[in-house]
């Protein structure tokens, strides 16, 4: 069983900045692809971005031009760097393999924006 664990959230002002990681425990370079997953109160999860084993990178409308995800497949780690947060960005971030998370979930990470 693939251990996946996201670090990074917290409370940050709107339009302010974080960087989350996903760790995982074994190679994330062997899945199509990697992406990051987020749900917010009485919502269901919903998709943020993905990346390819190539580097093909693809977000969701709501987070384009704002967010960039990444990976370090030396390090089996996949971040998500997310600039000009808004309020309605405040969700867990979850990390899975794309388009189907065939990985166990983590913990997720909390990210909350408010002023």
């Amino acid at each position: 069983q693939v251990q996946l664990v996201e670090s990074g959230g917290g409370l940050v002002q709107p339009g302010g900045s974080l960087r989350l990681s996903c760790a995982a425990s074994q190679s994330i370079a062997r899945p199509y692809a990697m992406a990051w997953y987020r749900q917010a109160p009485g919502k269901e999860r919903e998709f943020v971005a993905r990346i390819t084993s190539g580097g093909f990178t693809n977000y969701a409308d709501s987070v384009k031009d704002r967010f960039t995800i990444s990976r370090d497949n030396a390090r089996n780690t996949l971040y998500l760097q997310m600039n000009s947060l808004k309020p309605e960005d405040t969700a867990v971030y979850y990390c899975n393999t794309w388009p189907a998370p065939n990985w166990g979930w983590g913990q997720g990470t909390q990210v909350t924006v408010s002023s």
